[in-house]
């Protein structure tokens, strides 16, 4: 034995599994192409004026399961409340035959976007049953194949209400009962588009004049109520009207489309989606067939094969930036296709019977919940599915350390007030806990002998039959949804089968080990608005993914807010927008954008309020340095940025990077690289050291975070 013991450590072991072609499989390839050595391949392809050497992470390296009982204890720092705090995220069950045969099957999350529709078959019809969920649920005509989260699925709405209406008006009404997180992100994007937002109670809608309004179904402060005559009072003013939901609600309540919606959204996570400390989840968009045309994202349709037979395709999609670019209605080119498949299995596990079960247990003991602190002399909303809020007075703080004694999470409201919201983990055991809180003694067998009864009017009821389509009630047992989802898989083509050939999204496979702790419940069911004690593991793994991303990139920062490219764009935008106007530049608006750059982003650029200028690019597809220097001068006073793709389109690290930069910025501009192909840069050229400025990060390209089908399983990040 000749090794050193640290030769047998293993601790590189993750190269030598991971990394593909071994050293003579490289060699081969470098030699196909006359080259000696990757660092050759590197000399002759980056550009030596951006250059740099290796990077240096000053981390030691470790084994996978060295690697796997470091995130353990990380993980081992967060708390797992049970969680009553509701706002938009709930626990939930997810079932195991899903989670096993979906969530943790590279079959299903490292496949592509199903483009190439030969392929790709099983995927679009697992798409197909989450829009057909969608659907039935809402009552809208037509579904997306999901939207990236429900925020930016209410500001899509907003755009969408916009271009569908004709009325001369730029003012949007948002009822005051939405979720704080929307009504946030709304106002963010109709400020950059000069539309007015008016947050107000919903009493007082008709005293304002607007082309829509969104509204909350139930609302936050948990009333279920009848928005019939709201929305006839929208229409008669030539007003569109869209409808946030809660989607499991909606397997008992009136639908919005049975009072007269014209667009409904919302989150599927209550679907069998873990919490995730606030995503990623599948949010939807359903409208009527008239609007169609101008819905974001991607619908799923029925169609025939060559030999006459149905097949499945994606039927539209608003990668129609491609074609309109910044006359784009939306930025979005991607969804979150492998959540919205777990969505849909969990519809098709349950079916309607087990879905109202469900719904029906978490509204009996909401209901008995609330008699019981009634009893004890605390008022509430009269009307409820889920979510209590109680009058809690001077009582509010004892209550609430009450409920964090027992790990249990409550909303406070208020000074005075504290919202209580019940989810299908609850149990009646749970209930005794919670009633405790407040002061109520219940027993298991007084629960468990109460009849059930709702907290809502009888009139709220839904009449109408909800997923009577034969998949909906076919695969009940475990056996059956196994079989199902496996007959799916095997008509596609994921990287567990096949190379996909399709770009950087997908010329890898996640490493298991990579993948086994996104199910831990210690990072699964956590609730974004958990008190920060009991998040401690998450705060330390982002706050370290921040620092290693900031070496990457070569930034002084990083956000991980955005949750898909598009969204990394527009944040990015932002973030250049408000550093000119912080200088008292209030005129810069225009963005440079080459002719090669991918179609998101001029519409990305529109989005943002910015007038797009494209720039000339050679038969090559490099930047025309002489056209881009004319127009940067030309509109000088105005320059905003320069969004640019480095590698390029093409594939090519152009040699005048540097010289593009100087130029934006030698008119007062700013330089935005478009990070999506980081992969191409780590470790060798950051674009923040050879002029960017600010950039977004495609992470399921340059790391660990698989492609899900077309969806995105991942945060983009800009920096």
């Amino acid at each position: 034995m000749t090794s050193c013991i640290r030769d047998l450590l293993n601790n590189d072991e993750f190269i030598a599994r991971h990394i593909g072609p071994d050293e003579s499989e490289q060699a081969k390839m470098l030699a196909t192409i006359g080259i000696n050595s990757l660092p050759e391949l590197i000399e002759k392809t980056v550009p030596e004026a951006i250059r740099q050497a290796n990077l240096d992470l000053s981390a030691t390296s470790v084994s996978e399961s060295e690697a796997l009982a470091q995130l353990k204890a990380i993980a081992n720092q967060n708390k797992v409340a049970r969680s009553f705090i509701g706002m938009g995220y709930h626990d939930t069950h997810v079932p195991s035959p899903i989670l096993r045969n979906l969530l943790e099957n590279p079959g299903w999350y490292t496949a592509y976007t199903p483009y190439q529709p030969e392929i790709s078959q099983g995927r679009l019809e697992a798409l197909l049953n989450f829009q057909q969920v969608i659907i039935d649920l809402t009552g809208m005509e037509i579904s997306n194949a999901s939207l990236l989260d429900e925020a930016t699925a209410a500001a899509e709405a907003m755009t969408l209400m916009k271009r569908s209406n004709r009325k001369k008006s730029d003012t949007l009404f948002v009822a005051s009962h939405c979720l704080p997180q929307t009504i946030d992100v709304v106002k963010t994007r109709a400020e950059l588009l000069d539309i007015e937002v008016i947050v107000d109670d919903i009493a007082n809608f008709a005293q304002h004049d607007v082309f829509g309004a969104i509204f909350q179904y139930p609302g936050i402060d948990g009333t279920v109520a009848d928005l019939t005559t709201v929305i006839a009072q929208a229409h008669e003013q030539d007003a569109l009207v869209s409808i946030a939901v809660d989607l499991l609600s909606l397997v008992l309540l009136k639908s919005p489309g049975e009072m007269g919606a014209d667009i409904v959204f919302g989150s599927a996570q209550r679907f069998g989606v873990p919490m995730g400390f606030g995503g990623p989840h599948a949010a939807f968009l359903a409208t009527k067939d008239a609007f169609k045309r101008s819905m974001p994202g991607r619908v799923i349709g029925v169609s025939k094969d060559s030999h006459g037979k149905p097949a499945l395709r994606m039927a539209m999609q608003t990668r129609e930036q491609h074609i309109r670019r910044e006359k784009a209605t939306s930025n979005i080119c991607t969804a979150q296709a492998l959540l919205a498949m777990m969505a849909g299995f969990y519809a098709v596990y349950h079916g309607p019977a087990g879905l109202k079960k469900i719904a029906n247990r978490i509204a009996a003991l909401t209901n008995c919940f609330a008699n019981a602190i009634h009893k004890q002399g605390f008022t509430t909303n009269a009307s409820y599915f889920d979510t209590v809020i109680v009058n809690t007075g001077d009582q509010t703080d004892s209550i609430m350390a009450k409920g964090a004694a027992k790990l249990m999470n409550f909303y406070k409201m208020s000074e005075g007030q504290v919202s209580v919201a019940l989810n299908e983990t609850i149990t009646p055991n749970d209930l005794i806990d919670l009633a405790e809180c407040f002061g109520a003694e219940l027993s298991l067998e007084d629960i468990t002998n109460t009849e059930a009864a709702y907290g809502f009017d009888a009139a709220m009821l839904r009449q109408d039959a909800i997923l009577t389509h034969p998949v909906f009630n076919s695969h009940h047992s475990e056996t059956e949804l196994m079989r199902y989802m496996h007959q799916l898989e095997v008509k596609d083509i994921a990287l567990n089968q096949s190379m996909i050939p399709l770009g950087s999204c997908t010329m890898k496979l996640n490493a298991a080990s990579e993948m086994i702790p996104v199910t831990w419940a210690e990072f699964g069911r956590i609730h974004p608005f958990a008190p920060s004690n009991q998040v401690a593991g998450y705060h330390a793994l982002l706050q370290e993914l921040v620092e290693l991303l900031s070496k990457a990139t070569g930034y002084d920062t990083v956000s991980l807010q955005p949750n898909s490219g598009a969204q990394g764009e527009y944040a990015g935008l932002i973030a250049i927008d408000k550093y000119h106007k912080s200088r008292g530049d209030h005129d810069r608006d225009v963005c440079l954008i080459p002719s090669s750059a991918h179609g998101t982003n001029p519409a990305s650029a529109a989005l943002a309020g910015m007038k797009v200028v494209i720039v000339k690019c050679d038969e090559n597809g490099n930047i025309d340095l002489a056209d881009l220097a004319e127009k940067a001068e030309k509109h000088a006073a105005q320059l905003s940025c320069i969004m640019a793709t480095y590698p390029s389109t093409h594939g090519v690290f152009e040699e005048h990077i540097r010289e593009v930069c100087d130029i934006v910025h030698k008119f007062g501009g700013q330089v935005y690289i478009d990070g999506a192909n980081l992969n191409a840069l780590v470790g060798v050229a950051p674009p923040g050291t050879f002029g960017g400025d600010v950039s977004h990060l495609n992470l399921h390209k340059t790391f660990c975070i698989p492609h899900g089908g077309g969806g995105h399983w991942h945060g983009t990040n800009w920096c």
